[in-house]
């Protein structure tokens, strides 16, 4: 990127920069709002149509799976519909194919459903740190793509929390409604707010010839490592704690269990922090020092003490949102001028990552319970810092905050 490029887009302190960062925000929450709508009322689910629960839990993998192959042609198709139009009727589809979801009459019919939401989802999730990469100046991107990530943790809560909550009041229909009602809301807000793009709109050669030329760039594999396999720990600990906690010693009942997921909110706070040190003093040392925090609160989760559960799970989320805050910043930066498809691989890596370990990790909790899935989701984190490491020193002065980078 020229320095004459650099002007054009929005900087730290402007209108467009502050108008973006709202737009983004709010893309989050819509998104991660939708995506996650069926986890909290998964047993309800169950019982209304007769299911086990490994059968129930396809409302959310048929999701988050068909999320994760749909990524990489979801950034292809944005390249030639532009990437503000994709994200618009993106969010409008999927709000109203959730609410359908909803109100679908056999299970069938709801897993269809939500497949496609998840396709229509990753148009969204490929193109959001896609767009903010082309659109914002180098000093302040890390600090839009955190807040962009704490819209994704924020939307992750607040889905699952009034999902549950109108669920407890009506049904878990209704309570899907709702969340899709919420979401429509917010898209209309996010449509308002994002401002049309200054960036570069189109690239050379896009499509297939973008991807392996990415995947030949020096530590572009290394970089995309860091989100396989955080990502796995974090999904991995997140699937199994329940069932820790409402087993004895601990013995808590489910509602209480559930509240566990108010730790996102912290993961929002932290991606937002870790983004604006990240500009300050670069984004290397911000990603290592979340890593070493994500493995603190891992091991502060071994005692069985209800609070120093709870305080490890909160440790734990906190390290995991700011180095996701920080890692999926660099993406759109080492990817240029292809920052849609980087973003694409990175989104692609990430979810890869949760539905892979997210169920392997399982055996380890059969087989030995916390401490051996602990062990095991320790070994993730100690090889994602190694990724982290391993991440090239080209790779890290494309990421450097300055305007001679530029």
């Amino acid at each position: 990127m020229t320095a004459l490029d650099a002007e054009r887009l929005h900087a730290p302190g402007t209108p467009g920069y502050r108008r973006l960062n709202q737009a983004m925000l709010l893309a989050g929450l819509a998104a991660f709002g939708l995506l996650y709508a069926t986890q909290p009322v998964l047993p309800e689910i169950g019982d209304s149509f007769d299911v086990g629960a490994g059968t129930a839990s396809l409302a959310v993998s048929a999701t988050t799976g068909a999320l994760a192959v749909a990524v990489v042609p979801a950034a292809a198709v944005a390249l030639r519909l532009g990437r503000v139009r994709v994200m618009r009727s993106g969010l409008v589809l999927a709000s109203v194919l959730t609410a359908l979801a909803g109100l679908s009459p056999r299970f069938g019919v709801l897993i269809g459903l939500r497949a496609v939401t998840g396709v229509v989802l990753a148009g969204v999730v490929a193109v959001a740190m896609g767009h903010v990469g082309a659109e914002v100046h180098p000093r302040g991107l890390a600090s839009a793509m955190g807040l962009y990530v704490a819209g994704n943790s924020l939307g992750g809560v607040g889905g699952r929390l009034v999902a549950s909550f109108v669920g407890d009041a009506a049904s878990w229909r209704w309570g899907i409604v709702a969340v899709a009602g919420a979401a429509l809301v917010v898209t209309a807000l996010f449509w308002w707010r994002l401002p049309e793009p200054v960036g570069v709109t189109s690239v050379p050669e896009p499509g297939r010839h973008a991807f392996g030329e990415l995947l030949r760039r020096p530590g572009m594999l290394a970089l995309l490592g860091v989100p396989l396999l955080l990502m796995g720990a974090f999904v991995a600990v997140y699937n199994y704690l329940g069932y820790r906690l409402v087993a004895p010693p601990f013995s808590l009942p489910l509602a209480l269990v559930g509240l566990v997921f108010l730790a996102y909110l912290v993961g929002g706070a932290a991606s937002a922090l870790a983004g604006r040190l990240a500009d300050t003093v670069g984004r290397p040392p911000v990603l290592l020092l979340a890593v070493v925090v994500m493995a603190a609160g891992l091991a502060l989760t071994l005692p069985d003490s209800t609070p120093w559960v709870v305080a490890g799970v909160v440790v734990f989320t906190g390290g995991f949102f700011g180095a996701h805050g920080t890692a999926s910043g660099w993406a759109p930066v080492v990817a240029a001028p292809f920052g849609t498809q980087g973003s694409a691989l990175y989104v692609c890596a990430y979810y890869a990552g949760s539905s892979i370990f997210g169920t392997v990790l399982g055996t380890a909790w059969s087989g030995g319970g916390w401490p051996l899935l602990a062990l095991a989701d320790g070994v993730l984190i100690a090889l994602g810092l190694v990724a982290a490491l391993l991440v090239s020193p080209d790779v890290i002065r494309r990421g450097r905050p300055r305007d001679h980078d530029v």
